[in-house]
């Protein structure tokens, strides 16, 4: 069965700004299935864009910020 977007649902999403970019935490359910934590980052090019990118290492200022986010997200789960 192909990827449908229209069965990706996002339950909670909430953002970490910083200098470089974002930081998304992310709670989505495929098709009424099980709950999923998601966390990705967005980075800023020269243009001041903001285009996806591996996430990769998280500084520590970082992960303070979002492990808020990360434990309201459980909650939803």
């Amino acid at each position: 069965m192909p990827y449908d977007i229209n069965l990706d649902k996002q339950v909670f999403a909430k953002s970490l700004d910083t200098e470089e970019g974002k930081v998304n935490v992310s709670v989505y359910s495929y098709n009424n299935g099980p709950k999923k934590l998601q966390i990705t980052r967005e980075v800023k090019n020269r243009d001041g864009q903001l285009t996806f990118t591996r996430l990769g290492r998280l500084s520590k200022e970082e992960a303070e910020g979002i492990l808020p986010f990360i434990k309201e997200a459980l909650n939803q789960m």
